[in-house]
């Protein structure tokens, strides 16, 4: 069903409207979350980023949505997709118990590489979809 949705990425998702229906099909939570990663994606690309992995799972289970390159740091990026505009930020989602996730991921990453004497940080994309509105995307760098 999605793979309508997916061949528009990233340039026409982000400049129009977004629906929730496809073919008179609602998007299911999990559906909606894929959107959002992949809106993440090209609005990061457009940002100048480089994307160098996206849902690593670390083996002693710690978790990455995006893994990307800013100049000449490495951004462990956590995606928080909203349906709509509530009282809470998306961000405020990102619990100390999912930083730790995050950073067991960012731990078996850096594991991987030969040396890890660059800077990196953590950051979070917001993306807020409303039915009929312009997909809303926010990155916050550095967030904790």
């Amino acid at each position: 069903m999605l793979s309508f949705l997916y061949r528009c990425l990233p340039s026409k998702l982000l400049d129009r409207p977004f629906s929730f229906k496809v073919r008179g099909v609602k998007m299911s939570h999990i559906e909606v979350g894929e959107i959002g990663e992949r809106m993440s994606v090209a609005h990061l690309r457009r940002s100048g980023k480089k994307i160098l992995y996206r849902n690593y799972r670390g083996p002693k289970g710690g978790e990455l949505d995006i893994v990307a390159r800013d100049r000449d740091s490495l951004c462990f990026v956590e995606v928080k997709t909203r349906r709509k505009r509530e009282g809470s930020r998306p961000l405020d989602a990102v619990t100390p118990e999912k930083q730790e996730l995050i950073e067991r991921g960012a731990r078996s990453w850096l594991g991987l590489l030969p040396h890890n004497e660059f800077q990196w940080r953590f950051d979070i994309v917001e993306v807020i979809l409303e039915e009929g509105e312009l997909p809303v995307i926010h990155v916050v760098e550095e967030a904790f």
